[in-house]
Order: structure tokens, then C-alpha cells, then sequence
């Protein structure tokens, strides 16, 4: 009989303070990840929907509403900043309580803002409205990122990154075009906009509710809505101040004094809230951690680029161009289209080789590449040459926006996936907020100087408000194009201000350090930090995740560090030492590298010659220490630091300071901890084999009972892990050894089951030989095929748990359905009946 799989569980546990109704933490299937996936995504194509298929429309809208062009940028501007104000109150909620809940709730306020939006009788009411959508839409867009890192595994998670990246890219195509047509027919009308996103919203709040399903978190929700506030007023101040300058007052005034200081001191009162309360809006704690402080400022720049490519090439095409909304839509296809590519192809790429900086890296320099060619354009430019300079930004931002929230999500602990994610992404709307303001103040101005110019070349000198969205229809041919000619190259200058601010971005992603991504999804890892808090292990631990975020006042690598000091500490302490005495010389310099560069937090002790510690001190950022010896005489001083070899020298103190440098040479090795897929627990006796590029084996090992292995002193390079374990799915990932410093990773193995039997026939039931027996999944995919010996004997092995149906051939093929455990050996005999006659 074949072995009926056990239907998982569902475990409560305490973690982190909170009582959570977890399942078993198994992967799930592609097949379960897209059902859970359909209704957020389909929430996704409404929140970037209703961000594009304004788009072409806007000059429309806003010319219909008798706006200016600051009323223009205030209409994207005022949604992106309530996108950006609501992103970490989102992404705190989502660490705080259940995910699925706050989707519906984003999904209701779009549709309130969105009906209310179509409503508008004028600009400000618009805008107004526009921040209610807004607030809906910062929601989808943080909560989509977060679901998805609770379900799916950091080196899994490129792969549906692209799907998300391919609905962005499928909205964003699609918004323009559907806002072009419906502006352009007559009786529907621009209103119908903001009514078109309706339904699918409420189609995705009834697909939600029957598809994704993840645990739900009980716990007190203490939301920090004072901090919200201080943010909200600091970058609103902000964006008042860019969106006004050089038009309504200089840019060098009282006014931009005021009201830059203003912001600033908000700023501040801001950060300090953030530094008292225990459940801040954006944990400052993250910004400890190196990976996360680079990819939230690389995205700054990055929404810089993003936003303002969509939102001003609009402009471009309908008033530079003399296009219609619909064709406007069409002419922007070639940006879209390098976004769908570039994030499809690199998740996909990113699954199979686990490598993502690269992608960050060519990703900002064609974003960089592609502005500073949009910055050479003018009205009358041959569209192919504009068409190839869109291309390319839309490569970049494909590159880098899914992967730099990606890199920030394989840094933090489970508990924190939400604060991290949203933290990259409200960086991200933040530039694109500040960014689309500022750059429409610059283009406001420089389309003032140049229909000043132009108009003066027609022997114009009063053209009135040129602040005001004109509309071509009205224009006689010599003033149309003086307007044309001025759009087309304002448009371009605000490109060209946009591409430094992209190239700072490239060097800023140059400094990330890339890590290897993690096998294990959010809620697998909140699912092993239950069960460590269940039930602590006893003896070695697990080694911690790579570059993990600091828990608390210490971080990973400040316990490790403190590890490897303790022996120190306690030979040093012997003779009954004390701490620094006061009143001595000097000595001071820096602890060095190898390669130059100072080593941050290394520890060095003072200690006499009969081994009594008289000084301890810590060396700053750039590897700088400073400590005092009690006289004149001969020391000896000890220099550690976590991933380095300890150094000893002796070192003679006069009546001067004592300039003294010591240089630490680094160690390289690699650690880790092999654990089961299914639920987390460590597998012991595992063999690890370590494979150079050309697949000669370098070392091999066996795991402890934790689970837990280690090489030494490998070479920094790139290399091949492959384990395998009895009753597992052998595996093999890539791994890089960096060249100072103990590399950590985990491997969680999937349960490999055995199916096996005997085919029989005939009325005395003996084994049949030369049977051909094929199984096949659930999906009707063959999984393989085996011929029975003489004893007619079969077996399969390295299965996944599941639903299969089993093929048997020889005499009149029969087949039946089984179910495999995700365990040990299943057993399952078949019997056969001859032909008759």
C-alpha cells in the first residue's frame, strides 16, 4: 500500500515578543506560490495603473482645470509624497499584524481616493484626492515586496521578483495607453481615469481573500504616528520649497532659508522620536548595517530616474511633439519594455546563479547612460534615437529597482523583513517625490527662459503667465512652435540634471558588498526562531546569517568579535588587571589591513611584561586607537579583530607619545549550517564537498550534530558547495570567499523520498520481469521510469512529496494514483492481470 502523506500542521510559537499561528515552515510549490501570488499582483497592477494612466492624460486634466505647471507636478508630487510618507508606517504595520488584512485595506482606500479623484472641479481638490490614493498605493507597493520575502527564500525570490517586475512593467505600458485612449474618446472622458482602476481593485480585494493566506501575527500594534507626522511636515516643507524656488522667490532668499531650515529641524525632532520610542517608524538600528544604508540611498537616486522618466516624457511627446495622449503611450513603449526585460531576464538569472550585484552595477550605468542621452534631445529629434535612449533607462531602473530591495531583504532576521523593505522602497519614493518636484520647478524655469527667448525672436515681448499648460490646438504656427521647441528642451534639461544624480548612484551600489542569498523564506526563518525559542539548543549553535542586521544594543558581529577577544580578555586580567590608567603617555596609530585600509572595531590591550592588562581600547572607523601607558618602560601590545590573525609586539614608551601602527593580516574560511527545508532542524553527519571553478575537489567535511560545519583557510575566490545527506536531495549552490573573514551560509536540503514495490501478475501473483513502470506528477510531467528484474522489483528515489500516478506496462498497462511522503521509503506493490484467450 502506498503511504499516505501527513497534512501540515500548524504549531504556535513565541518569537520576538509575539504570539504567532505558524505552519510548518516547508517550501512551498510554484504552484502555491503564483495562487498566493495572483491577487497581489493584481493589486499591483492597480496601484501602478492608477500611477501611469495619469500620465499621458495629465496635461489634459490639468489644462481642463485651468492649472498651472506647478499644479501639473503637484498632481504626481502630492501621490508619490503620501507613497512616501506611508511606506514605513505600511511596512511597520506588516512586521506588526496580518499582511493580508493590510492589503485589503490599501486595496479600499485606492478605491475611495480613486471614485473621489474623478470627482475633482479643480486642481486642488485633485490633488487632495491624489493623496488618498496615494496612501493606498504606498501601501500595495511596500506590502507586495514583504509577502512575497515572508513566503519565498532570498536565492528563490529573483525569479517571482521578475513576474513583479513584469506586472510593473504591464501596468505602466498599459496605464498610458488606456489613459491615452479614454482622454482621447469623447464620451467617456479624462474622469473615467480614476473610475477604471475600480473594479480591478475590487476584483483583487475577492481573489485576495480566497488565495493568499499567511499567519497572522497577535500582537499589540504600537504605531509611531508622531514620527509619521514630524516626517510627513519635513519633506513636505521640503517639497514646497523646490517646487516654488526660482519662480515665486530666488533660490538664494529668506524664504529658502526658512523653510530649508524649517525642514531640516523637522528632520531632526524626527530622528531623535526615532530613537526613544520601541516601536519606531524607521528602526535606525537598520542603518548599522552597511547593505541596507547603501541600497536605501542608491534607491533615493534611483526613484529620482524612475519617476521622472514617466512622468516628463509625457509632457515631452504631447507638448514638445504635438502627440496625441494615445501616441504618447505608444512612444513610451520602448522604456517599458526595457524595464519588462531587464527585470524578468535578471530574477531569473538571479535564481539559478544566486549573483545580483552585477545586475546592480550595469543597471545603474545604463540608467546613468540612458538620462544623459535624454538630456541631448529637442522637439524635433529622430524618434529612433529617443526610442533607444528610453530603452536603456528603462534596462537600468529594471536592473536595479526589484534587486536593491532584494539585497536589504537578505540582511534582516524575519521579524524585520517589513521595516527593511519598506525602508528601501520609501527611500526610493522619496527621490522620486523630491526628485519629480525639484525637476519640475527646473523645467518650469528653463521653459520660461526659453519661450522668453523665442518669443523674442519673433519680436514678442509679453507672453503672460508662461507658468500655464498650454493648449497647442490654440496656438498659431510660429508661437506653437517657439512652445514646442521650448518643452523639447526643458524636458531635456531636467534629464540632464537627473544623470548625475544617477552616476552617484553606480558608485554608491560599487560599495555593496554582495552575500550569498539565503535558502530559506521569511517564514521559514520566523518559523526556526520559534522553535530556538521553544526549545534552545544545547552545545554548538548554527552559525548566524551573513551580515546579519544588529538584534538589539550588539550586533552578529560584535558577539563574534567579542568571542574571539574573550581568551584575550582573561590572560590579560591574570595579575588582577584594571582599565586605562589615567595619567600616562600615549600611544596611539591605527590598525591596518594588509591592503592599507584601517580595521574598524579591532581591540587592543596593554599589558606588562608579568602579563597585567593596563589599558584597553577599540579602534574607530577608520582603524584609529589612542591608549595610555602608566610611565616609561617596555609593553607589550595585543591587536585582534574578528576575521584577522592577533598580533603581539613590544613596544618601549618614553616621556613622548608613542606613534605606533600595527598591520593585521586576514584569515579566510567558510562556515555554515546544513538544516532540513521542511522544518528547520539540523542534519547531522551531512557530507559538505567545497569544488573549485574547474570542479576539483578542495576539501570535504561532515556536519555536527547541529548541523554545523567550517573550513579554514581557503583561498578568497569562487567556489562550488555541494551536500548531500542520507534521506535528502542532494545540493549544490555557488559561494564566494571573501577575502578577509569567516564567509557563513546556510543550506536547508529537501526531504528526498523512495518509492519502490514489486509488479505482479497472474492468479498466483509472481513477480513480473522486464516490466516497464513510469511515474508521473501531479502536473503530468514523468518523473522517471525504471524495468522490473527478475524479482520484479522497482524503486524511484529523490522524490518530492505529492500526489503521482504510477504507469506499470508488460502485460495490458494499468496505472493507479498514489501519495508519496516527504520522508523515508514508501512502499507500494502493483499487480498486473494477464491477457485473455
Amino acid at each position: 500500500m502506498a503511504t499516505t502523506a501527513p497534512k501540515h500542521g500548524v504549531r504556535e510559537a513565541a518569537a520576538h515578543g509575539a504570539h504567532t499561528a505558524q505552519p510548518d515552515a516547508a517550501p512551498m510549490s510554484h504552484r502555491q506560490i503564483m495562487e498566493a501570488l495572483s491577487g497581489l499582483l493584481l493589486g499591483m497592477f492597480v496601484a501602478i495603473l492608477s500611477s501611469t494612466i495619469v500620465t499621458n492624460a495629465l496635461p489634459h486634466i490639468v489644462t481642463s482645470l485651468h492649472g498651472s505647471q506647478s499644479a501639473y507636478t503637484w498632481v504626481v508630487t502630492a501621490s508619490l509624497l503620501a507613497m512616501t510618507v506611508t511606506t514605513p508606517l505600511w511596512g511597520k504595520l506588516a512586521d506588526l499584524t496580518s499582511k493580508k488584512l493590510l492589503v485589503q485595506i490599501a486595496l479600499i482606500i485606492y478605491v475611495l481616493g480613486s471614485a473621489a479623484a474623478g470627482l475633482s472641479q479643480n486642481t486642488s481638490t485633485l490633488i487632495g484626492f491624489r493623496v488618498v490614493q496615494g496612501v493606498g498605493v504606498g501601501g500595495l507597493s511596500a506590502l507586495a515586496q514583504i509577502v512575497m520575502a515572508a513566503m519565498i527564500s532570498p536565492r528563490e525570490r529573483g525569479r517571482y521578483s521578475g513576474y513583479l517586475g513584469a506586472t510593473f512593467a504591464i501596468a505602466t505600458v498599459g496605464g498610458p495607453l488606456i489613459g491615452g485612449v479614454i482622454t482621447d474618446t469623447s464620451w467617456l472622458g479624462w474622469r473615467w481615469c480614476f473610475y477604471v482602476g475600480v473594479p480591478f481593485a475590487i476584483i483583487a480585494l475577492i481573489v485576495l481573500q480566497k488565495t493568499l493566506h499567511l499567519p497572522t501575527v497577535k500582537r499589540d500594534v504600537k504605531v509611531d504616528w508622531t514620527g509619521a507626522f514630524f516626517l510627513a511636515a519635513a519633506v513636505s516643507l521640503l517639497m514646497v520649497w523646490v517646487t516654488f524656488a526660482g519662480i515665486n522667490y530666488n533660490w538664494i532668499s529668506w524664504q529658502t532659508w526658512t523653510m530649508v531650515g524649517g525642514a531640516v529641524l523637522l528632520g531632526l525632532i524626527f530622528v531623535l522620536i526615532e530613537s526613544k520610542v520601541n516601536e519606531p517608524l524607521v528602526p535606525l538600528r537598520l542603518f548599522r548595517n552597511k547593505t541596507i544604508t547603501l541600497t536605501s540611498i542608491a534607491s533615493l537616486f534611483v526613484g529620482v530616474g524612475m519617476f521622472s522618466g514617466t512622468v516628463f516624457l509625457s509632457q515631452y511627446f504631447q507638448l514638445a511633439r504635438d502627440k496625441s495622449p494615445t501616441m504618447s503611450g505608444v512612444m513610451t513603449i520602448p522604456l517599458i519594455g526595457g524595464l519588462f526585460i531587464a527585470s524578468t531576464v535578471s530574477g531569473q538569472i538571479i535564481t539559478r546563479t544566486g549573483r545580483w550585484k552585477a545586475f546592480l552595477v550595469s543597471g545603474s550605468v545604463l540608467l546613468t547612460a540612458g538620462l544623459g542621452l535624454l538630456g541631448t534631445i529637442r522637439y524635433d529629434t529622430v524618434y529612433w534615437h529617443t526610442a533607444i535612449f528610453m530603452a536603456l533607462v528603462g534596462l537600468g531602473i529594471g536592473m536595479m529597482m526589484q534587486n536593491l530591495v532584494l539585497a536589504a531583504q537578505n540582511q534582516v532576521q524575519a521579524h524585520e523583513l517589513g521595516a527593511a523593505s519598506s525602508l528601501v522602497t520609501f527611500f526610493r519614493s522619496l527621490g522620486g517625490a523630491v526628485g519629480v518636484s525639484a525637476l519640475g520647478a527646473v523645467l518650469s524655469n528653463r521653459i520660461t527662459h526659453y519661450m522668453k527667448d523665442g518669443m523674442a525672436g519673433l519680436g514678442v515681448t509679453s507672453t503672460g503667465s508662461s507658468d500655464s499648460v498650454p493648449d497647442l490646438s490654440t496656438l498659431t504656427a510660429p508661437v506653437r512652435k517657439v512652445v514646442e521647441g521650448a518643452y523639447g528642451h526643458g524636458v531635456a534639461d531636467v534629464f540632464l540634471y537627473a544623470a548625475p544624480l544617477a552616476l552617484i548612484a553606480f558608485f554608491i551600489v560599487l560599495f555593496i558588498k554582495e552575500v550569498a542569498l539565503r535558502s530559506s523564506s521569511g517564514l521559514e526563518q520566523a518559523a526556526t526562531a520559534a522553535a530556538t525559542a521553544d526549545a534552545p539548543a544545547v552545545g554548538q549553535q548554527p552559525a548566524p546569517e551573513p551580515e546579519l542586521v544588529s538584534v538589539g544594543a550588539t550586533s552578529v558581529a560584535d558577539r563574534r568579535a567579542e568571542t574571539v577577544l574573550q581568551p584575550v580578555a582573561a590572560y590579560a586580567s591574570v595579575g588582577g588587571g584594571t582599565p586605562t590608567l589615567p595619567g600616562g603617555t600615549e600611544i596611539r596609530g591605527q590598525v591596518r589591513n594588509s591592503d592599507g585600509t584601517g580595521v574598524a572595531h579591532a581591540t587592543l590591550t596593554l599589558i606588562s611584561l608579568t602579563g597585567r592588562q593596563l589599558g584597553r581600547a577599540t579602534t574607530r572607523s577608520g582603524g584609529g586607537y589612542s591608549l595610555e601607558a602608566p610611565g616609561s618602560g617596555s609593553y607589550v601590545l595585543i591587536a585582534a579583530a574578528d576575521g584577522h590573525q592577533p598580533q603581539a609586539a613590544t613596544v618601549v614608551v618614553g616621556d613622548e607619545p608613542v606613534p605606533y601602527d600595527v598591520v593585521l593580516s586576514g584569515t579566510n574560511g567558510l562556515a555554515g549550517v546544513v538544516v532540513s527545508a521542511a522544518d528547520t532542524l539540523p542534519i547531522g553527519d551531512a557530507v559538505v564537498v567545497v569544488t573549485d571553478i574547474r570542479g576539483e575537489v578542495i576539501t570535504t567535511s561532515k556536519t555536527a550534530d547541529s548541523g554545523a560545519f567550517s573550513f579554514e583557510e581557503l583561498p578568497p575566490g569562487d567556489f562550488t558547495l555541494a551536500v548531500n545527506a542520507a534521506g535528502f536531495r542532494p545540493t549544490a549552490l555557488p559561494v564566494e570567499v571573501a577575502g578577509t573573514g569567516t564567509t557563513r551560509i546556510e543550506i536547508a536540503l529537501r526531504a528526498g523520498a523512495q518509492l519502490q514495490g514489486t509488479i505482479r501478475a497472474g492468479a498466483d501473483r509472481r513477480p513480473l520481469a522486464d516490466a516497464r513502470v513510469t511515474l508521473v506528477d501531479a502536473a503530468g510531467n514523468v518523473v522517471g521510469t525504471a524495468t522490473t528484474g527478475s524479482d520484479g522489483a522497482y524503486a524511484f528515489t529523490d522524490l518530492d512529496a505529492g500526489e503521482y500516478s504510477l504507469v506499470a506496462s508488460g502485460y495490458p498497462p494499468a496505472a493507479t494514483a498514489l501519495t508519496v511522503g516527504g520522508h523515508g521509503t514508501n512502499g507500494f506493490d502493483m499487480e498486473l492481470n494477464h491477457p485473455e484467450g
